[in-house]
This record gives structure tokens, sequence and C-alpha cells, in this order.
């Protein structure tokens, strides 16, 4: 496996988990997620590595699977920051029912909480598609 590291000279995995963790968990936080919902978000099973990578982000090991999903969570993230500019309407959104087709009169958050990837790069595209 290709490490993370050889792939941006000057960073080494435990930079890039410790940021990636770090911004993640600010993000759990805007968006007032439980420990279920963030763990889900994350892929994780486990609450003791969750807890631990919570507290220590840059002893974390994130593998492509993580590191793909932290890419659409930021996505996410930063599309509704565009697209809402205020901060707590955009927080606040995945969270309210939403009309879209694609959403079914459930939230983006319902959506996401289904635990795959591919839920996570559904809204991803949603919000780029109402960014223009």
């Amino acid at each position: 496996m290709l490490s993370i590291a050889n792939s941006r000279p000057g960073l080494d995995d435990a930079m890039i988990a410790k940021g990636a963790l770090r911004t993640f968990f600010n993000i759990a936080d805007a968006w007032k997620l439980s420990t279920d919902e963030a763990m889900v978000l994350l892929g994780m099973d486990s609450r003791s590595t969750f807890f631990k990578w919570k507290k220590q982000p840059e002893l974390a090991k994130l593998n492509p699977d993580k590191l793909e999903r932290l890419s659409y969570i930021f996505g996410i993230y930063k599309a509704l920051q565009i697209l809402l500019p205020k901060a707590e309407a955009a927080d606040q959104w995945i969270k309210r029912p939403n009309t879209a087709v694609l959403f079914q009169g459930k939230s983006a958050l319902d959506r996401m909480l289904k635990g795959r990837v591919i839920d996570l790069y559904v809204v991803r595209q949603y919000l780029d598609g109402q960014r223009g």
C-alpha cells in the first residue's frame, strides 16, 4: 500500500491524520453530531478507537476508505459554507428535511447515516450541483 506521505512531500501520515481528524471533529461539533452519528460518517465500529482518535488524532491510521469519507465530508462542509454564507444556517442544513428527490423528504444527514461512502458522495454531488 502506498503511504499518504509519499504522495505529498514534507507531510507524514501522522500530520495528515492529525489535521484531517481535527477538522472532522470541528465539523462534527458544528453540525452537532452525536458520537454514534460521527462514527457512522467515519465508517467506524469501535468507540474506543473513535475516542482515541479524538484525543490523539496523530496516532490514527487513516486507510483509503477513511480518507475518502473525510474528503467528501470536507467538501460537503465547504459547499454549505458557500451556498449558505451564514454559518448557523449552513451547519443546520444537514439536519433539515429536504424536498429534493434525492432525500425523499428526509435530511441530508439521514442519507449520509446509511453508512455507505456512496451516500456521502451523492450529497456532495448534490451540493456541487446546487453551486452550479
